[in-house]
């Protein structure tokens, strides 16, 4: 018998939320190309896409943002609560332990409802920030109801009041941030929900997978190469010397997409106006470019295309934000995919309790007593 490991290609589920398909470079959110949602719609009305099936409409769209609005102060006892780590605990174990922490009585209940995936989606950011700011010993700031939840999130992390052209880069990042069919993290919330426990929990355990480096690993690695290439002038030779010493390019080629990642693709497009405008991201283009055309020199028919994980690094580090949080942004993207995935869960619940195989010793006597 076969070694069966990991649930690769196991269905376990159906789903009318996304549809991955790596052969063809699809990634479908409720009917529509997520690239082009990405370049077209703000963070909150792909949001409404996923949880409710339909676009939003104009009246829809603003009550939507007020909700939000609304939702995004921390807790008082949340924020003693966060105030009281040291300093050495991970802001992604912060993130988790603070989420099960919102699932007090009126949030810890059966079945999830949109009001919670609604809450944990706003206030996602403002706990990152709130941490975030507390370990650079700076004093934590209210949101700015005026701002969209891509733009305040910028606000909260820097004080400051966020170039147009960044909020539209980080919005389209966490859009293609939002869903990716049955991820482990989405499994793994899936997989809690199933029991009927609550939304808080469900979304605890996602984010315990998230932060794992097998998954919600951030594009660290991409940007130590930026860095270490450092001009356009190193660009050549120092790919060329990672190639022919076997080396892998970080940033390029995709477990799952054998073709162009639609998000890389489109995260190209949502950031044409940073382009000449910071030197960080003109260099990446252009190691972009090198790489692509030296990977089919170097590994002609491979199918080797740039990966979503290269364009985040270019827009994080182009946004100059920290890289310890680059998984907790991403997580903050995620938020919606997962909600949206509990919601549906909920909706035709069977617990998860899938089979294993023994491999272990059996007892010596033939029968038991």
């Amino acid at each position: 018998m076969a070694k069966v490991t990991g649930l690769e290609g196991v269905v376990a589920g159906e789903t009318a939320i996304g549809l991955v398909d790596g052969e063809k470079g699809y990634l479908v959110y409720r009917g529509y190309w997520a690239k082009e949602l990405a370049v077209s719609k703000s963070y909150e009305e792909v949001a409404y896409l996923l949880w409710n099936g339909h676009l939003p409409d104009a009246e829809e769209l603003a009550q939507l943002k007020v909700q939000m609005a609304a939702e995004r102060a921390i807790p008082e006892y949340l924020c003693k609560m966060l105030d009281l780590y040291p300093a050495s605990v991970p802001l992604m174990l912060v993130l988790q332990s603070a989420v099960a922490a919102l699932g007090d009585e009126e949030n810890a209940t059966w079945p999830p409802t949109l009001k919670q995936a609604v809450r944990l989606t706003a206030m996602l950011p403002a706990i990152i920030a709130y941490r975030y700011r507390s370990l650079k010993g700076l004093p934590p700031l209210k949101s700015l109801p005026e701002l969209g939840h891509a733009a305040n999130y910028l606000y909260l992390l820097t004080g400051k009041l966020p170039e147009e052209a960044h909020v539209k880069a980080l919005s389209a990042y966490m859009i293609l941030c939002m869903e990716h069919g049955m991820n482990a993290s989405t499994f793994a919330g899936r997989v809690v929900l199933s029991t009927e426990s609550d939304m808080c929990a469900a979304v605890a355990g996602s984010i315990g997978a998230m932060k794992g480096p097998l998954h919600g690993g951030a594009p660290y690695e991409v940007i130590s190469m930026l860095e270490e290439i450092g001009t356009k002038e190193r660009t050549e030779p120092w790919l060329r010397e990672k190639l022919e010493a076997g080396e892998k390019l970080m940033g390029f080629g995709h477990r799952i997409y054998k073709t162009k990642d639609p998000r890389a693709e489109a995260l190209q497009i949502a950031t044409l106006t940073m382009v000449g405008k910071d030197a960080s991201f003109d260099l990446a283009l252009h190691v972009e470019a090198t790489a692509i055309a030296l990977l089919e020199e170097y590994k002609p028919g491979r199918r080797l295309f740039t990966n979503v994980e290269f364009y985040a690094a270019a827009i994080l580090k182009a946004l100059e934000l920290a890289p310890e949080i680059f998984t907790p942004t991403f997580t903050a993207g995620r938020i919606v995919g997962w909600t949206a995935h509990l919601l549906e869960q909920s909706a035709h619940n069977r617990i998860f309790r899938p089979q294993s195989t023994y491999i272990g010793p059996m007892p010596e006597s033939e029968t038991a007593l």
